[in-house]
């Protein structure tokens, strides 16, 4: 038998490499998506948690414009507010008030019409949030006293 002719064929090599390297390209493609997903979900909870600071910076500035309504019969076209609190100190609060007053018998009404604005950030950031809340209040009168319901 000649040297050149074997009775047992040789095993290929090199395969193990080859997995080797399948199966790391694999781990990292998934690593990568795991890597993108959690960040995408951390971004969207910290959206989420800043329009819930917004909308609450933008209730504060419309029960600030009913107080003053109520207390002071007054009602500023256009105005903002700044927050005291250290948790909403970095929103800006646009207030816009609008009012109507009637005669109905002896009663003044008044309505007002508050709507307020906030927001924080850039306009066009990701950090950017803004809320707007609207609401009414109607005021009677009956000379120069609060109606009875």
């Amino acid at each position: 038998m000649s040297a050149m002719y074997r009775d047992h064929p040789v095993p290929e090599r090199g395969f193990a490499l080859l997995a080797a390297i399948v199966l790391l390209v694999l781990l990292s493609t998934i690593g990568v998506f795991m890597v993108t997903l959690s960040t995408v979900q951390h971004t969207t909870a910290s959206q989420d948690f800043q329009g819930s600071r917004a909308y609450q910076a933008a209730r504060s500035g419309v029960e600030w414009s009913m107080y003053q309504a109520l207390q002071n019969r007054q009602c500023a076209d256009q105005s903002d507010l700044i927050l005291p609190a250290v948790t909403l100190a970095n929103f800006t609060v646009h207030l816009r008030c609008l009012s109507h007053s009637y005669e109905e018998g002896d009663q003044q009404i008044t309505v007002y019409q508050i709507t307020a604005i906030a927001q924080s950030g850039v306009a066009g950031s990701s950090s950017y949030v803004e809320r707007q809340l609207s609401s009414t209040l109607s005021l009677c009168l009956l000379d120069g006293v609060l109606c009875a319901d």
